[in-house]
């Protein structure tokens, strides 16, 4: 599975959408699934699935689907 196909199935699991709903274009709380509760779940989806454990400040600004893939290059994952 390529980073990407990891990233977008987080936004899937953690936020429990379609995967045809995730969009370069998602932005916190641009959709009724992305509330603080389903912000926590998408970061521990993404900490599961990249085996890393996000600063707090990271997981405070990431705000969007673009921000996210940003975020991760501090942790040497590059999305593709």
């Amino acid at each position: 599975m390529t980073n990407l196909e990891k990233y977008n199935n987080a936004f899937v699991e953690g936020l429990e959408m379609n995967i045809d709903e995730v969009t370069e274009d998602l932005e916190y709380q641009g959709v009724p699934q992305w509330d603080s509760v389903g912000h926590m779940a998408l970061i521990a989806s993404l900490e599961d699935a990249f085996e890393i454990m996000m600063d707090t400040d990271d997981i405070i600004d990431f705000s969007s689907y673009k921000k996210g893939i940003e975020i991760l290059k501090k942790y040497d994952i590059t999305i593709e």
